[in-house]
């Protein structure tokens, strides 16, 4: 009787592959395969092996079991449940999970030996040189570094032939964590969350607990303590810390790397494909026991995943939007319980959601309500606008200038603060009044003074800016309206122009390393005046900073957005939280047009319980997250009038189940992007309701035709 192997293959097709497996082929779960698809040879992961037939026609044969790592039994467990939960194709998670895999393997490094032929002209310099070559082979680089000489000097000796080159297979391999090392001391308050996190940790089982510690409460040093007592409670642990933003993974690395004398694995987007490869199959074999990354860390494939933390765990970049949807925070969860592994969620502003976890006992709640050593939490004022604006073609009211320049009078720093790229968010013409939107989509171009040109953030479309508006033909009739960071800092240096000034935002931080320069900077003290992006308002410690002016508090309150409060509340407490971290008090002034907006008394009363509790009694009411549970079906198309048919056609089979309710279908705010037209539904229910089986029911009761398509959200949290 013949073999047959499941084979799930990272494409967006429904279910796994039967193929045979030929005479003298061995396979087990989680091999990598090639198998055949169409006219192609295409790789695979054997999700299960039987003996039988394959019916009524022969199977295609496996065509070659690869020489890659196998993918253990949790991480092949975590992927099939993604896709469940989501409602999507195995094999869009799957081709997350292999992407490391897929990877080019790092080309052979070339490295210098000794060959004993002595130079002809001997220096000190080309002693030293043949001094370090004898301790052992390295690459030209370290061998200069070493010896302390110029690369000419290392040239010359090889010219010469007194040392030879040869290339040698590059190390995969990551340091041991130093367990022996001693972490950062606690006081009181962290001492004890950490010996309950470590308890939790070195028990080698599923448990969740919630970090809550306001910022500069030390989160980061309890933590590492426990993934020390879960790497030191067992010799083939792993540990895999979360992070929201690639401009943290630096500092974050840095302070993994000073408590276990060890370089942890690096995951995103950054990383060049060789180094993901290395990662990749270091985590595979066991090698690499500590990842540091980005959302998609949660899917390597780790052999003894021991314990997981969720930085900042409330942040909304954990939510991946496109192509395989899904929030790493609650997959975290779901990983965790899968492999039996702790996990450790922590935030100064934990997300509603898991606050109700945590009040209602599924998650275990540690607190640390102060500050580390003597800094104290700043203090909070709310400039209004209406009563205090700023001068004609400002966007700093007189209050925030006047504050800034006290500060750098002290030689103090400041963060001016506005979550808006660019220069202006809108450009129109003041002659026919048309908006600059970008080709085929509804999103308002938005101009960047330093490139001269309009771009839209939505899809990436870029232009110069005209010289006439292309509606009317008017020249010169386009002007900025409303900040964003650069006119910020245009006003910044007109009104303090010896201050040293600089913007932190995507459109100028291109790259991790060019993050951690101006990060590094700051903290060094070498910036005056920080203007900045929500890339710069969270897990950032600059020692000088002591005045945040957050420039238009009230920017994430606008629109429909049910965790806009929520949101908005986060981010400028994570934003404000900046200030006064070291030993100098701190102030944030907000500058705001509803001063008693219920948010912005909260964060000037820093009470975050009173904002928690009130925004807790409105969900409730309405049965929204974390009393309900919501799902979206987004769909496009280039015909208007065929995508209106089948959202009719999907309301009209829409499952009738109790505690359901079905919002739709209606235009999405952005109705037009790349030339496709959008729809939306939107789905509300109860908790005892299983949603991603409901969505998978309806979605199985019709069939986009044509060139539509149709994506499903759970707990979506972009309603644009």
């Amino acid at each position: 009787m013949s073999r047959i192997a499941s084979v799930l293959i990272p494409m967006p097709l429904p279910e796994a592959f039967d193929y045979e497996a030929p005479d003298g082929m061995t396979l087990a779960v989680g091999d990598q395969v090639a198998v055949p698809l169409g006219p192609r040879l295409i790789r695979g992961v054997v999700a299960g092996v039987r003996d039988g037939t394959g019916g009524n026609r022969p199977l295609k044969a496996v065509a070659e079991r690869l020489d890659e790592p196998r993918l253990p039994p949790g991480a092949l467990e975590f992927v099939q449940w993604a896709a469940r939960y989501a409602v999507d194709a195995p094999g869009a998670p799957l081709a997350i999970a292999l992407r490391g895999a897929r990877a080019p393997k790092p080309r052979p490094v070339r490295v210098l030996e000794p060959t004993g032929r002595t130079p002809g002209r001997t220096t000190p310099a080309r002693a030293k040189v043949l001094e370090a070559a004898a301790a052992g082979a390295m690459t030209p680089a370290d061998l200069a570094r070493t010896a302390g000489v110029s690369a000419g000097v290392v040239k010359g000796l090889l010219d010469e032939g007194c040392l030879a080159e040869r290339l040698v297979a590059a190390d995969i391999g990551f340091d041991p964590p130093d367990l022996s090392r001693k972490g950062s001391e606690l006081n009181a308050s962290q001492a004890a969350a950490a010996a309950a996190l470590s308890e939790m940790a070195a028990a080698g089982q599923f448990g969740v607990a919630l970090l809550d510690g306001v910022t500069g409460s030390g989160k980061t040093e309890v933590y590492l303590e426990a993934a020390a007592a879960a790497l030191a409670a067992d010799p083939q642990a792993q540990v895999l810390i979360l992070l929201p933003e690639i401009a943290l993974t630096q500092a974050v690395i840095g302070r993994v790397r000073t408590r276990f004398g060890a370089q942890p694995g690096e995951w995103h987007s950054d990383v060049t494909p060789p180094a993901r490869r290395r990662v990749w199959e270091a985590v595979a074999s066991g090698d690499c026991r500590i990842v540091v990354g980005a959302r998609s860390a949660l899917f390597l494939p780790f052999r003894k995943l021991a314990l997981v933390v969720v930085d900042e765990e409330h942040d909304g970049s954990f939510k991946q939007e496109d192509g395989f949807i899904y929030h790493a925070r609650d997959l975290a969860v779901a990983r965790g319980k899968i492999e039996g592994a702790a996990v450790i969620l922590a935030s100064a502003t934990p997300s509603l959601e898991t606050l109700r976890n945590a009040e209602t006992g599924r998650y275990r709640w540690l607190r640390l309500s102060a500050r580390h050593g003597i800094a104290r939490l700043p203090d909070i004022e709310l400039i209004d606008l209406r009563e205090t604006p700023p001068e004609h073609g400002r966007w700093l009211s007189p209050p925030l200038v006047t504050a800034m320049g006290e500060t750098w009078a002290r030689g103090e720093q400041t963060l001016l603060f506005l979550n808006r790229r660019g220069y202006a968010p809108l450009v129109l013409c003041k002659a026919c009044g048309g908006r600059m939107t970008a080709p085929d989509t509804d999103s308002w171009l938005v101009e960047h003074r330093y490139t001269g040109r309009l771009v839209c953030h939505l899809t990436g479309f870029s232009m110069p800016k005209p010289a006439a508006c292309p509606h009317c033909g008017a020249k010169d009739s386009l002007v900025s309206i409303g900040p964003g960071v650069e006119r910020v800092e245009e006003e910044a240096r007109f009104l303090f122009p010896d201050a040293r000034v600089a913007v932190f935002s995507s459109d100028t931080i291109f790259d991790a390393r060019e993050a951690r320069r101006l990060v590094e900077a700051m903290a060094d003290g070498q910036i005056d005046i920080l203007v900045a992006t929500q890339a710069a308002a969270k897990g950032h410690n600059f020692p000088k900073l002591t005045l945040v002016g957050v420039v238009d508090a009230d920017l994430g309150l606008r629109g429909g957005d049910l965790r806009a409060a929520e949101r908005t509340y986060q981010l400028l407490a994570q934003a404000t939280g900046r200030a006064g971290r070291k030993d100098r008090p701190g102030r944030a002034l907000l500058q705001t047009y509803a001063p008693e907006h219920p948010v912005m008394q909260a964060l000037k009363a820093q009470d975050r319980d009173a904002f928690v509790e009130a925004e807790m009694v409105e969900r409730e009411a309405a049965g929204l997250p974390p009393f309900g549970r919501l799902a979206a079906v987004i769909a496009s198309g280039p015909d208007a009038a065929q995508l209106e048919a089948f959202m009719q056609e999907m309301a009209r089979v829409a499952p009738n189940t109790p505690g359901v309710e079905v919002y739709g279908p209606a235009d999405a705010p952005l109705s037009l992007v790349r030339g496709r037209r959008r729809k939306r539904f939107l789905v509300r229910a109860d908790r005892g309701v299983d949603l991603s089986a409901y969505m998978a029911a309806w979605r199985a009761r019709v069939r986009p035709p044509g060139q539509v398509r149709a994506a499903i959200d759970i707990d979506p949290y972009s309603f644009l």
